[in-house]
């Protein structure tokens, strides 16, 4: 590839790189993988819906007004076998389908965390380049702050803090086995 001279042509390569990652997770699913999904994606359509509503309607239509012979009388214990039948397969494989699913969009996660932190990095260095070159020009900064954004980023301790401070924590009135928190000045919440 040459180089890009327009926002429009980046957009563009961006989008065909995440079509190709696309494509690769797509071709790497085992045969089961392949099957939970296509199965998924017909269970969960308004194709599935509908049918199944027209199936269900007519045979409890067929048994309620059928003259001679019921062969699933109210209260449906046939149909109640078949929908259950339905239902303890269709429940695996609808989970299989969505764990593969969550694999890949951890994986998308990371990738993401990736390239954020990288990106951090590069305009700590940025920063620090700036702040050196207006040293060596004689540009003097409207405030002191600019220091900051070059200080090294510190992820642990940003998890603990999100941890302690914003998520949600549990009464322990409500609930005798929750474990109390620390809370950021050190006292049991």
């Amino acid at each position: 590839m040459g180089p890009i001279r327009s926002i429009d042509e980046l957009t563009s390569q961006n989008i065909a790189i995440v079509a190709k990652m696309e494509e690769d997770s797509r071709n790497v699913r085992t045969r089961g993988e392949r099957l939970a999904d296509a199965i998924a994606a017909l269970v969960g359509s308004w194709t599935f819906i509908l049918i199944q509503t027209t199936l269900l309607s007519v045979w409890v239509l067929l048994n309620l007004l059928a003259w001679s012979r019921h062969w699933d009388p109210y209260p449906f214990i046939l149909l109640n076998l078949m929908l259950s039948f339905q239902s303890a397969y269709a429940a695996p494989i609808l989970m299989m389908s969505q764990n593969r699913q969550a694999r890949l969009s951890e994986r998308r996660h990371h990738l993401d965390l990736q390239v954020n932190m990288l990106a951090e990095q590069e305009t700590t260095e940025i920063l620090r380049l700036l702040r050196v070159f207006c040293e060596k020009n004689g540009i003097a900064p409207d405030d002191d702050r600019e220091s900051l954004f070059e200080e090294d980023i510190h992820h642990d301790d940003i998890i603990r803090r999100i941890e302690s401070e914003l998520e949600p924590r549990v009464d322990p009135a409500s609930n005798p086995t929750a474990v109390p928190r620390a809370s950021a000045n050190g006292t049991a919440s």
